[in-house]
C-alpha cells in the first residue's frame, strides 16, 4: 500500500497529502477510541536488558541471578550463597524494579528480609543508571 501511495505521489503531489491525511484520521480515531491503558512493563526487551546489565555486578559474581516479570516491573532473584538470609542457600529476592509511567522514572527496591517488605532504595531517570546502583551495591542491601 505504501509503495502505491508513494508511486502516486510522484505523479501527483496532492495524492500523497490526501493519503497521509486519511491515515492520520484513522490513527487519531484509534487513539481516541482505544486509549492505551496497559502499562508497557514488564516487557521482553527490558527483561533481557536487565539480565545483561546484571552480568557486570560487583558482588556475588559466582551465582546466576534471574530476572522475572512481575506486575508493573521486574523481580531479581538469586541463590543465597552467603547463607545470611537462607541457611539452605535457596532462592531469595534481591531487587524489585518498577517503572513509574506517569512520572517517567525508574524505581529500585531492596528487600528487608527480616520484615519481609520491599523498601524504596533509589529513583533514576534511566534503567541503566538504576541497575548500575544495583550492580555496585556499596551498602550491601541487595547482595547480602
Amino acid at each position: 500500500m505504501l509503495w502505491g501511495v508513494l508511486k502516486k505521489s510522484l505523479v501527483s503531489p496532492s495524492a500523497m497529502s490526501y493519503a497521509m491525511m486519511n491515515r492520520y484520521s484513522e490513527i487519531k480515531e484509534i487513539a481516541v477510541n482505544y486509549p492505551m491503558s496497559v502499562d508497557p512493563h514488564p516487557n521482553e526487551f527490558d527483561l533481557k536488558r536487565i539480565a545483561r546489565m546484571l552480568e557486570h555486578r560487583v558482588r556475588y559474581r559466582y551465582v546466576s541471578p534471574v530476572v522475572q516479570p512481575i506486575e508493573e516491573g521486574y523481580l531479581v532473584v538469586s541463590p543465597c550463597c552467603s547463607r545470611n538470609i537462607d541457611a539452605g542457600g535457596g532462592i531469595i529476592d534481591i531487587a524489585r524494579i518498577k517503572y513509574d509511567h506517569p512520572k517517567r522514572e525508574w524505581r529500585l527496591y531492596h528487600k528487608d528480609h527480616q520484615l519481609a517488605v520491599w523498601v524504596l532504595h533509589s529513583i533514576a531517570a534511566t534503567l541503566h543508571e538504576l541497575v548500575a546502583s544495583l550492580n555496585e551495591d556499596p551498602s550491601r542491601v541487595f547482595w547480602q
